[in-house]
Formats: C-alpha cells, structure tokens, sequence
C-alpha cells in the first residue's frame, strides 16, 4: 500500500512509524512543511494510562519516549495564599520537540520516507505524485486537507471566548500547578508542569475583559513576557517567561463529519480538539493512530477500514470533549467558583470535567478527601 501521510507531527509520525512495522512492504511518505527542528508549544503530558497504551501499541516508541519523561503524581493548587496539593494522579511531561525527534528517528529507520519543508495545495497533486492508495491528514488543527475536503466534510469550530498564551519558563514545577491571582485588571489563571531538567510549560488564561484592560490586546510578543513576569514574579522566583510563538489565542473546538472520504482519512487536531487544561491533544492524535493503523490490518478494503476506524474511536474521542467542554467552561467561569473556600475550591477544580469524582479521590488521595469531608461536616 502506498500511503501519505500529510503533517509531520506526533499523529502522522507515530501512525506512519506504526503501519511501517505492521508491514514492511507499505510505502509510506510523510510529508511536512516546516523544518525537522522546528516545533511551536514547550511540553507534552501523558497520563500514566495513556503510557500504558503507548507501551502495548508499539514498546520500541514506548521505550524511546519513557526515556525522556519527568513524572509527577501532584496536582497543586494556589488560591488565596494557600497551596492545597493532591496526589495519586500519575502523569508524565516531556518535551514537544524531544517527542517529534524521537518519532522522527523511529520512523526513518522503520524505513518511512520523511520530508520536510514541502506544502500540500492539492490532493490531487498527492495522488498524482505518489499514488497514493491512502492520505492521512494529521496536519493539525489548522490542517490544509480539511479545508480541501470541505465539500464533502463537514466542520464546526467553537472559538473560546477565553484568551491564553503558552510560554516556558526555567523554573521547574515538581507538581501540575495551578496558580489563581487577582489584580486590578481581573482574575488570571496559570497552567503550569515540568516537561524537562530546568523546563517548564507555562499557561497563562484570563478572560477578555481582563486581556484587554491589561492592554495585552495591543502588546508584542516580549510585551506580553514582560508583563507576565512581573505579574509572576512570586511565582516564578525569579526564573525567566520563554517565548516560541506565545501570541494570545482563543482556543477552537473543532468537530468534523465525517472524518474520512474517499481515501483520505483525518486523525488528531485535524479531525477533532480538545481544551488543553485536559492535557489530551497529543494522547488523542497518538490513540487516532493506533486505532487507524489496527483498523486497516485487519479490514480487506480502504473502505471499510476507515468505517470501522471511524466508528471505533469517534465515541471514545466525543466522551473526551464532552469531558473537555466540561473543563474549559470551568476555566470560563473561575471568577463564579472566587466565593468558596480553597479547600472547596480545589475540590471543584479536580472534578471540574467529571471523570475525577468524590469516590475517585478517595482512591487516589485519601487525605485530600478526608479534608473535603471534613469541611462539608463542619460547615453543615
């Protein structure tokens, strides 16, 4: 079989890598548009869960991504001058760009054929070029190929009314910290974890109201790092905001229908999104992958594997942003939550999607969820 895989990033690397070793034979092209180092975004998270699978899809990509990851099982929130921390979580960050290098490396020497710096206008210059059997587009969730099959997949993009930008920074986070902080201009949210020695991924979110007052509307890149050093100067102590295209956004929910035609097929961004505070984007884009790559070992046609691709994953990956929409509401609507007391407030942070509940935690962290209890009983 001959496939194109159209993105070079964690979805079409890991899918092309995977397919590779289902069969030698296949020839498999991945094309992408940017530089072999080129990589925008600081660090990655997978769960201990989302490992698992990783480990029992393909081991060689677990063992070479394992190598590379910082693990913690803390969430951490500050809140009105208290830090509450809650544990049993299990998550691990590493690097985007460590990530695309490993991918990179176990793709080419599966025998995939990598190229970088070429821009795709047509499919029907792929399928000329290469005839191509198959088109993977994991071209992110701006992708080309979507917009090309637009005639026959059916998009919706949600834009978030909340603005955020993702810095690093030099301080090491040995938790997944949360920091609330209020100032004359509003309440400002901060995403926070290690992905590697002295690195760590830094989100800022506010609402739009506040992105304005503070005249973040108008403020550059290094403005816009000034400002929030000085706005975090407590909080980094004294570590330094690292920039990589942090420019504000709003973030886009995107749903597609159906997530293939023909023979070509969407996976990750592409196709769906999810609220970066569930940490999912890549997860999902490496799940999309396996599920693509099983579906097609064990279907005889194009056709049908791409069905039973799609019937498979799509109600795993709409639980996710049901999940997900849950998140970035609460995110949304922090400013509500100010009223309740920290311990109540952490509580309603880490069952804020639904997939944590009270019985969970007291699985996970014991402790925490006496603290909760304890605070209900005496405040009833």
């Amino acid at each position: 079989m001959r496939i194109v895989c159209v993105g070079g990033g964690a979805g079409g690397l890991y899918f092309a890598g995977l397919m590779k070793k289902a069969d030698p034979r296949h020839h498999i092209r991945v094309i992408e548009r940017n530089r072999p180092d080129d990589t925008f975004g600081f660090g990655v998270v997978f769960s201990d869960a989302t490992m698992a699978g990783i480990a029992e899809a393909d081991s060689e990509a677990y063992r070479g991504i394992a190598r590379h990851l910082v693990h913690w099982d803390d969430i951490e929130v500050n809140y009105r001058g208290e830090r509450i921390t809650s544990t049993g979580h299990g998550f691990s960050g590493m690097s985007r760009h460590t990530l695309l290098r490993v991918l990179q490396e176990q793709a080419c020497a599966a025998g995939v054929d990598v190229l970088f710096e070429r821009e795709v206008e047509s499919l029907d210059a792929l399928d000329v070029l290469d005839r191509a059997d198959l088109v993977v587009a994991a071209d992110g969730a701006n992708s080309t190929v979507r917009q090309l099959l637009r005639d026959r997949v059916k998009t919706t993009i949600d834009l978030r009314p909340n603005r955020f930008v993702w810095l690093g920074t030099t301080k090491p986070f040995p938790a997944f910290t949360f920091h609330f902080k209020r100032n004359d201009h509003g309440l400002w949210r901060v995403h926070a974890y290690q992905y590697g020695p002295g690195r760590s991924t830094f989100i800022v979110e506010c609402r739009e109201e506040t992105w304005r007052a503070a005249g973040m509307d108008r403020a550059t890149e290094q403005d816009t790092a000034t400002f929030l050093e000085r706005l975090f100067a407590d909080e980094l102590d004294g570590h330094r905001l690292i920039t990589n295209r942090s420019i504000w956004r709003q973030f886009p929910t995107i749903r597609a229908e159906p997530w293939w035609s023909d023979n070509v097929v969407l996976v990750g961004d592409a196709a769906h999104t999810a609220h970066f505070s569930v940490g999912s984007g890549t997860r999902m884009a490496m799940e999309d992958a396996v599920a693509l790559r099983d579906a097609l070992v064990d279907h005889d046609t194009i056709a049908s594997a791409l069905a039973a691709y799609e019937t498979r994953r799509r109600p795993q990956v709409e639980s996710l942003q049901r999940a997900a929409q849950a998140s970035l509401q609460w995110f949304e609507d922090t400013e509500r939550y100010t009223t309740l007391e920290p311990i109540q407030f952490t509580f309603s942070l880490l069952t804020r999607s639904l997939r944590i509940t009270h019985e969970d935690l007291r699985a996970r962290d014991p402790q925490f969820l006496a603290r909760v209890d304890e605070f209900v009983a005496r405040e009833a």
